[in-house]
């Protein structure tokens, strides 16, 4: 007795689930080789950027407009301090007696100082002149911006009265007075406002320097 195998054909239900694999599998693969060139243009940007980085050169450009602004935010540009000690005298002496009589004599030993600069807020647009990375600037002339005692280190060391009078209580100040007036004369002698002018130079200098320029003139 011989047995016979007989095979059936595959049901509409297995060929409908095989199809949507397949459909499936299709839409995965797809959206893999997206990410995948995705990621892969990602990375050549990023090696690009950083490739630039490393080895690419910043230029920063700095128009007349802002120089101005950034010169003109120091205002009063302080470059030299001249500093003195110095003993004063100062008296009043009376016309007809005799100074031990009725005369008033004080010296003051004084320290002071004398502080010169550029005031940086007076310069206008017509003062700077930019070209590429050259630049051209005119300074205001140097001036005192202020002369003053330390009146800590400042004091009387020694006071006369004569006999037949009383100390005058405005010697003291008139002989500060004259200490402040002295101590500007030598400081203006010694050239304060030449030093002032040179410093204020070199300090803008450097500041444009900073900014980028190459070449800076400065009158």
């Amino acid at each position: 007795m011989s047995s016979t195998s007989q095979s059936f054909p595959p049901s509409s239900s297995n060929r409908r689930f095989s199809g949507l694999v397949g459909v499936v599998l299709g839409i995965l693969v797809t959206i893999a080789g997206l990410a995948l060139a995705v990621w892969l243009l990602a990375g050549v940007h990023l090696l690009d950027l950083f490739a630039m980085a490393r080895g690419g050169r910043t230029t920063i450009r700095v128009d007349q407009p802002t120089v101005v602004r950034q010169i003109q935010q120091l205002q009063r540009l302080e470059t030299v301090r001249y500093t003195m000690d110095k003993i004063i005298s100062g008296e009043h002496a009376n016309p007809i007696l005799p100074q031990f009589l009725a005369g008033d004599k004080l010296l003051l030993v004084v320290h002071g100082e004398v502080v010169g600069g550029i005031d940086l807020g007076k310069i206008q647009s017509g003062d700077v002149a930019v070209h590429g990375q050259e630049i051209s600037i005119h300074l205001p002339q140097a001036e005192i911006f202020s002369t003053t005692l330390d009146n800590s280190k400042t004091r009387v060391y020694s006071r006369e009265t004569g006999l037949f009078t009383s100390p005058d209580p405005n010697l003291e100040s008139d002989v500060r007075e004259e200490a402040e007036r002295q101590l500007l004369q030598a400081a203006t002698q010694d050239g304060i406002l030449k030093t002032a002018d040179q410093n204020a130079q070199s300090t803008i200098k450097s500041l444009l320097n900073g900014f980028g320029f190459t070449q800076v003139t400065i009158q």
